[in-house]
């Protein structure tokens, strides 16, 4: 569905959770189980839209989190799929639309967040995506291969190496295991050559100071 500036609500339903990042034109697959969130699913798929604004909830200096403490960027996903378990889960899809600034919380009588917000600052996300001039395959992927091996994470290398450099760099942006801080740093990259080069900062980052182990898909 291709979307303009006029389309986009002023206010559409928040999905605040920490370290999952949306990106414009990439998926996220989610689990819902909460009640709320199974409300807002029932909701959302009832508007033409079918948008869903993910969100990151703001970390305290304790690493807390509340849902009414937002981060002022996120971005909101279409539902492009659904289904339902026997045990009343629904596994979503989201497709990235576009960034969005959030400006404030909605009061009303639903048991999930609502804000309004501005797609003002980010109509670029709606058009073809501007290529990273500077992106150089093989320098970014030796990076990326000391990254894995130093944080035990696995994939298909062949695939890497012939993704298209998009899909590639907001791929592994949405997927590394980042802290949520360093996850809102590339999602509030103003460019996609900017984006790869704070995903190179980050994986550098965390090659000097040890990652996690986890295996990546």
């Amino acid at each position: 569905m291709k979307y303009s500036l006029k389309d986009l609500p002023n206010e559409i339903p928040l999905f605040p959770l920490p370290g999952a990042l949306l990106l414009p034109k990439s998926k996220l697959p989610l689990n819902l189980f909460e009640p709320k969130y199974l409300a807002m699913l029932n909701d959302v798929l009832k508007t033409e839209d079918r948008l869903i604004g993910m969100i990151q909830p703001m970390t305290t200096p304790q690493g807390t989190t509340s849902s009414r403490k937002l981060h002022q960027i996120g971005c909101a996903g279409r539902i492009v799929s659904f289904n339902e378990n026997k045990d009343g889960r629904y596994l979503i899809t989201l497709e990235g639309v576009s960034r969005y600034r959030f400006k404030e919380l909605t009061n009303g009588f639903f048991p999930y967040s609502k804000g309004v917000v501005s797609w003002d600052s980010f109509s670029e996300d709606l058009e073809k995506t501007k290529p990273d001039k500077n992106f150089n395959r093989t320098s970014f992927l030796k990076i990326l291969s000391r990254y894995f091996n130093a944080a035990q994470l696995s994939s298909d290398w062949s695939s890497l190496k012939e993704a298209d450099e998009e899909l590639l760099i907001n791929s592994l942006s949405m997927l590394c295991p980042f802290d949520p801080e360093e996850k809102q740093a590339l999602l509030e990259a103003p460019s996609l050559e900017y984006r790869r080069e704070t995903l190179i900062t980050l994986m550098e980052f965390n090659l000097q100071g040890g990652v996690d182990e986890e295996t990546l898909q």
